[in-house]
């Protein structure tokens, strides 16, 4: 007789978590009946490959080190216990201001998943395995079998949990044409990845490199292209001038809206908060679910996004800066309520409505403006073009440290609360094509200090803005890549090397990793964008008649349960703690049932 076998494929940040989970229900769920723990990743457990502590340490995190924490607290919707711990800030006894470096992130991941491994009893043996999960096979009603790399014999499992991070995926026909051009004219391709990951040493000094790409991938790119080979900055903090080492290629970059993310905000949302959710909440998602059939996102679901994130703003507005607005906000309150989502009338009136409340368009709140900032934006060149970027990136700046704006904080605390209630969509929507790259951009931008130096390495040169809406050639007649946009009619910029600076879209239809992709092969469901269908009460797997599969959970980035960033602020909620408590509650639930029963104890036949 043998004991009852859990598999966890990915020891980064969200098996660490699961695992937190899982060690704090075992005395309530499992009690000591023992149970074999395999933990599965080539990369070390706790960072895993993101967070690993062997990459550049000019890398940062993209929040503060006293936003960031493993643990959980009373304001998390949790069935298992509250289970509280430090900061990455208090871990550290460092300034929680400060934005660490991933290896500073990494150690802390480190620490946190040897606490957890501590905590464990005597009678769960956890087994460590350094090496990549190729396949889960087995039948719906019985034992798994969990191939590796490295071993000729599966790992029997009872439950396998998939814990990914973000992972590699095989490129699309763009992306194989694009390497196929160059390949032919012996120029540089580099195609989405992480960015530490990427082998950049073919960008060479003082040649120009065309970017796609202005978001967190980018600013890495410009740090391991800059800092990252020999340069410096000098002067005061919030106006740097960058000195060049020489070794630096010269970047030109563009995105389709043209500019870099917003910048992280660089203060708290105090006072009184905006009571959420309001018009995106339960029974909104009831509703939505109880139509049928799936949900087009901008169709069915922006709508009452949007007069979500609109309320959060204009309830601070009217709150916190009573002098920018007109009239009271019980009037204003509602005139938003009875606005009919969808109605082009209603909309029109509540557009006259919120100019006469808020005479100051600066302090409206206009998401179609936000999603497009440079909409029709014509310079008379790419000097011009230069300036406004420029210009932006100052006023962005100025705009995001300064608490005279803290309805974007507002905003911000409403995207957390959509997040919430997304989830619970499960696979009837597809969320990620465009919502998660709008709220990475109006939320999830880099620090300022970032903002600040990019501005500097505009004014040097080193970094050249191409505009938005740009288009990439491949120029076969001149063996040239070739980049233009409506920003600068008629101007064109010539490489002979492109940066694809982003992270592959998390699709397990196209994804390098052959677990995920033999899992869709075996009946898993994923929604039109890729994203694996899971049940958004536990985890499990969907297949793809609908049926959740008993031994199988999938948590993380490529799933429909996929949350608001990597990690969790404290005292926010923390989706992806509530996520793993029920992941991990769920399993041990399983486990528990069949604990008793007897199992062969020799290896699982091929």
């Amino acid at each position: 007789m043998s004991a009852p076998s859990l598999v966890v494929v990915g020891a980064g940040p969200r098996g660490t978590g699961f695992l937190e989970r899982l060690a704090a229900a075992l005395p309530e769920l499992y009690g000591d009946r023992p149970l074999d723990l395999h933990l599965v990743d080539p990369h070390p457990p706790g960072p895993g490959r993101i967070w690993r502590t062997d990459q550049s340490p000019l890398l940062w995190m993209n929040s503060r080190s006293e936003d960031v924490t493993l643990f959980t607290d009373d304001t998390v919707r949790l069935e298992g216990p509250v289970r509280p711990g430090p900061t990455l800030a208090e871990w550290a006894g460092t300034d929680g201001g400060r934005f660490a470096t991933r290896t500073e992130q990494g150690a802390y991941l480190r620490w946190a998943y040897e606490r957890v491994r501590a905590e464990l009893p005597p009678t769960v043996a956890l087994h460590e395995h350094r090496t990549t999960a190729l396949r889960v096979e087995g039948p719906r009603e019985g034992r798994q079998r969990v191939w590796l790399a490295d071993r000729a014999a599966p790992l029997p499992a009872d439950l396998v949990v998939l814990t990914l991070g973000h992972l590699d995926a095989e490129p699309d026909a763009e992306q194989r044409a694009l390497a196929g051009f160059a390949a032919r004219h012996g120029l540089v391709h580099v195609p989405p990845g992480p960015t530490a990951d990427l082998d950049l040493s073919a960008l060479r000094a003082g040649e120009p490199v065309l970017v796609r790409g202005l978001g967190l991938a980018f600013v890495d790119l410009m740090v391991l292209l800059t800092e990252g080979r020999g340069g410096r900055y000098e002067g005061p903090e919030d106006a740097p001038v960058y000195v060049p080492s020489g070794e630096e290629p010269v970047l030109h970059a563009g995105s389709r809206r043209g500019v870099p993310y917003h910048s992280k905000l660089g203060y708290a949302l105090d006072g009184e908060r905006p009571p959420l959710p309001r018009f995106f909440g339960p029974g909104q998602v009831d509703a939505l679910l109880g139509r049928g059939g799936p949900l087009d996102f901008r169709r069915d679901v922006w709508p009452h996004v949007s007069r979500e994130l609109g309320w959060a703003h204009y309830h601070r507005l009217f709150a916190a800066h009573p002098e920018r607005t007109a009239g009271t906000w019980d009037a204003f309150a509602a005139a938003w309520t009875a606005a009919v989502p969808g109605d082009p009338d209603a909309a029109a009136a509540l557009a006259a409505h919120v100019a006469a409340a808020v005479p100051d368009p600066a302090d409206r709140f206009d998401p179609e403006a936000l999603d497009h900032p440079l909409d029709g934006l014509r310079v008379a060149d790419a000097e011009a073009l230069q300036d406004e970027l420029r210009a932006y990136v100052t006023a962005d700046l100025e705009r995001r440290h300064d608490p005279a704006h803290s309805a974007d904080a507002a905003v911000f605390a409403a995207v957390l609360s959509v997040y919430g209630q997304l989830v619970r969509l499960g696979d009837r929507v597809d969320t990620d094509r465009w919502w998660h790259g709008f709220f990475s951009y109006l939320a999830s931008g880099p620090p300022g200090p970032r903002l600040r130096r990019l501005r500097a390495l505009s004014e040097a040169g080193v970094v050249r803005f191409l505009g938005p809406r740009v288009t990439v050639e491949a120029d076969e007649r001149h063996g040239v890549f070739r980049a233009s946009s409506p920003a600068v009619p008629g101007a064109t910029t010539t490489a002979g090397a492109l940066v694809e600076a982003r992270l592959p879209a998390p699709t397990v239809t196209r994804t390098a990793s052959p677990l995920l992709r033999g899992l869709y092969e075996d009946g898993a469901r994923a929604t039109a964008g890729g994203l694996l269908a899971v049940d958004p009460a536990d985890g499990r797997i969907v297949q793809r008649d609908g049926r959740p599969h008993p031994h199988r959970i999938a948590l993380g980035p490529h799933t429909t349960a996929r949350a608001n960033g990597a990690f969790v602020r404290p005292r926010t909620g923390g989706l992806p703690f509530a996520q793993n408590d029920a992941a991990a509650r769920a399993a041990l639930a399983f486990l528990r049932e069949g604990s008793g029963r007897c199992r062969q104890a020799a290896p699982l036949a091929g």
